[in-house]
């Protein structure tokens, strides 16, 4: 650094300030000892005059104009460093200026180590915008991640989007920029300005660990407000964390917030508003859990939350974070636990977002063939530099610890475990070993899933995962990946298959049916029907049900029925519930009007008495992922498609689910009792209260012991037309 006479700085270096090129803008501006003098230096375009000045007003010297372009300097009147302010004049008026280069940094050598080595679990702590009080000063502390800018400053209407005034400190050793801005303060809207490593302009940046993002098409990042929530959860949480969720009943609600329900104006409903109206509603509905579709910040209404570019921050859409809170709090009260669905596989290439964020493929592969996704146009997060998989670990911690959700359903799992995913021979690279698992995804997930049950005793840790990846929910350190619960899908799509056919054709597919068992106990499995299926053409579950409009519904309760009696948890699309007619599109609120037609009415009734039923009978609950809980009573009756299994638990009464899956009654059918006695019928899906024909048993049979030896029990039953019993023994 060229030094002029007496210290002053030398022209080279106030170019660089005042053309935005400097490399340590620390090492110009703000406070410099010289030989026991102290000399201010600071950039201030439109100033004509600046004096600096203590906090506490006093005046400490007056500096001296180095370029018309607002660089200023001068000898002041302090004895040791401390912050200090400015004021700057023109013919205009009179403003004070602080002045963030009179202040140390706020991170320490302990969070360049952890950084460093990746291990850091409190990065949300750190990076980011923070509103703090710092050296007896309000302000804001800014920082972040970009190892290969030449500059980074933060800019807002604090500084008229002006990059030259609060370029950053370096810390060379984690390539994280930092500055701490006094004056800026919660609410104060904020992007990075990079230079990156050509010399070049790179588009403005949001921040990556931003905890607030302004409403689309707006993307600015907010400074977040900092107050401690008050949390009333405290009893839920303890209660959580003493529950074996494998042995215990899970019914989710898979809900989109946007479109739920609206305003009457069209608009989206608040935090606030859903809290008063969907939990009240899934509560009553028998429902554990409410499931979320991202409402991590994202630009684009039809991505549904799945392109994120603001991981740490609550969609604008419907509030801010404290509202998303309080609506976490609510469902607490509720008793329902709050899932999110969450992104660590891909993100989009928006400009303002993570791609190239410093000029280079940073959070992203370089090459395309890792670091391109061909399926959604997006960028692959490259999960083996320690800073990226570390951004996403702390992420998941976050949403856990700071609004306590009870679990995460991790999207596109396959897409992160195989480098060949949705691609042909050439367009991926081998692993080391030259094969097709992605091994830095693999660790990635381990890890997150270990801190997480390591950290939130109790939450559900989910995947969503297609393929016969072994031990997606087994744990870590038994060679799993760690997940608590996998999707099954391979049980939605036969099922479902199965079930548009016409009931005609059904016997010629019963396998549909029953292939699932042969891996039901392979992983803790929950059971979706979830928004994928009623999307882009495919209908709504009501209308992949096959035959006319009377056997639709009625397939439709049987097929429900049949599924909360199979092994696994359950998980169900908003809508379905009621039997929506119509797929799912995101721009409009569900159909709510056809509640007043019975055959709807009849529909969600049945799904609240499920879930109840469900909730209440431990043998449908209690060992959903042990081969213990399921045995076939009828699995082969290809020709009158009648399926009959017990479901079982220790201590419990067994369960009968038997389920008629055409049109035709069956008079006297016979079915194997797990023992003889009374058995009551507590549930039937053709019941006239859910729409059906009333067509039973009275209310209860009688299983009788076979007089052939070794047969045991059986019962002749009246099985209605296209319906799903549920019978439990009268003890």
């Amino acid at each position: 650094m060229a030094r002029g006479k007496r210290g002053e700085a030398g022209a080279d270096d106030i170019r660089a300030i005042i053309e935005g090129r400097h490399a340590d803008p620390f090492g110009i501006l703000g406070l410099h000892e010289a030989e026991g003098r102290f000399m201010a230096r600071c950039f201030i375009p439109h100033a004509s005059a600046v004096t600096a000045m203590s906090l506490d007003g006093a005046v400490l010297g007056e500096l001296v104009r180095r370029d018309d372009a607002g660089f200023f300097e001068g000898e002041i009147a302090i004895k040791h460093r401390q912050p200090i302010q400015y004021r700057a004049r023109n013919e205009g008026g009179v403003w004070d200026v602080h002045d963030p280069y009179s202040f140390g940094p706020v991170l320490g050598p302990l969070d360049d180590y952890y950084i460093g080595e990746g291990s850091h679990l409190r990065l949300f702590d750190k990076l980011g915008a923070h509103a703090m009080s710092f050296e007896g000063v309000a302000g804001t502390h800014f920082a972040v991640w970009a190892p290969n800018a030449r500059r980074v400053s933060v800019i807002g209407p604090f500084n008229d989007w002006d990059g030259r005034r609060h370029a950053m400190r370096l810390r060379l050793n984690t390539g994280i920029w930092e500055v701490f801005i006094p004056a800026v303060g919660v609410g104060a809207l904020y992007k990075f300005e990079i230079v990156g490593p050509d010399g070049t302009l790179r588009p403005l940046k949001a921040d990556p660990f931003a905890r607030q993002s302004e409403m689309r098409p707006k993307t600015a990042s907010v400074v977040a407000d900092p107050s401690p929530f008050t949390w009333t959860d405290a009893a839920y949480i303890d209660k959580r964390g003493k529950t074996d969720w494998r042995r215990t009943a899970v019914s989710i609600y898979e809900v989109h917030l946007g479109s739920w329900r609206k305003r009457a104006d069209g608009g989206f409903m608040s935090y606030d508003q859903l809290a008063e109206q969907l939990i009240p509603y899934a509560a009553d509905m028998g429902f554990t859990h409410l499931e979320l579709l991202p409402i991590t910040e994202h630009p684009y209404d039809p991505s549904w939350g799945y392109q994120p570019t603001g991981l740490y921050a609550p969609t604008a859409r419907f509030g801010d974070p404290a509202g998303f809170k309080r609506f976490v709090n609510a469902a607490h009260a509720a008793g329902l636990g709050v899932i999110l669905d969450w992104v660590p596989a891909h993100f989009p290439t928006d400009e303002h977002g993570l791609a190239r964020f410093d000029g280079t493929a940073l959070y992203e592969h370089d090459d395309p063939r890792q670091g391109y996704h061909p399926d959604w146009n997006t960028a692959i997060y490259n999960f083996g530099r320690k800073e990226v998989a570390s951004y996403l670990v702390n992420n998941a911690l976050y949403w856990l610890e700071h609004f306590h959700l009870d679990g995460l359903r991790v999207d596109a799992v396959a897409s992160m475990l195989y480098l060949d995913y949705s691609r042909q021979a050439g367009e991926w690279v081998p692993n080391q070993f030259g094969g097709n698992h992605n091994l830095e995804a693999v660790a990635f997930l381990r890890r997150v899933n270990v801190e997480a049950y390591r950290q939130h005793p109790g939450v559900m840790m989910i995947a969503e995962e297609s393929t016969s990846w072994s031990g997606v929910s087994a744990p870590a350190d038994a060679g799993g990946l760690g997940f608590g619960f996998k999707w099954n899908m391979g049980f939605m799509n036969d099922t479902l298959r199965y079930m548009a056919r016409d009931p005609i054709h059904r016997r010629f597919h019963h396998n549909d049916m029953t292939f699932a068992a042969l891996y039901a106990f392979s992983e803790n499995f929950i059971l979706p029907l979830s928004h994928d299926e009623v999307v882009h053409g495919k209908g709504s579950l009501l209308a992949k049900m096959g035959g006319d409009d009377w056997q639709q519904f009625a397939s439709l309760r049987a097929y429900y029925a049949f599924m909360w009696g199979w092994p696994g948890k359950k998980l169900l699309f908003m809508g379905q519930e009621f039997a929506q007619r119509e797929e799912w599109t995101e721009t409009k609120a569900l159909d709510w009007y056809l509640l007043d037609a019975p055959a709807h009415e009849g529909v969600r009734r049945l799904v609240g008495d499920l879930n109840a039923t469900y909730r209440d009978v431990p043998a449908l609950h209690a060992r959903d992922n042990e081969p213990e809980g399921f045995r076939w009573l009828i699995g082969n009756d290809h020709a009158n498609s009648v399926f009959a299994f017990a479901r079982q638990a220790p201590g419990a009464s067994p369960v009968v689910v038997i389920a008629n899956l055409t049109p035709v009654p069956r008079e006297t059918y016979r079915v194997p009792m797990p023992k003889a006695g009374i058995w009551r019928e507590r549930l039937n899906t053709d019941a006239g209260w859910y729409g059906g024909t009333n067509m039973g048993n009275l209310g209860e049979v009688i299983a009788k012991q076979s007089d052939v030896p070794g047969l045991g029990a059986y019962a002749d039953l009246t099985l209605p037309p296209m319906s799903t019993l549920y019978l439990t023994c009268a003890e």
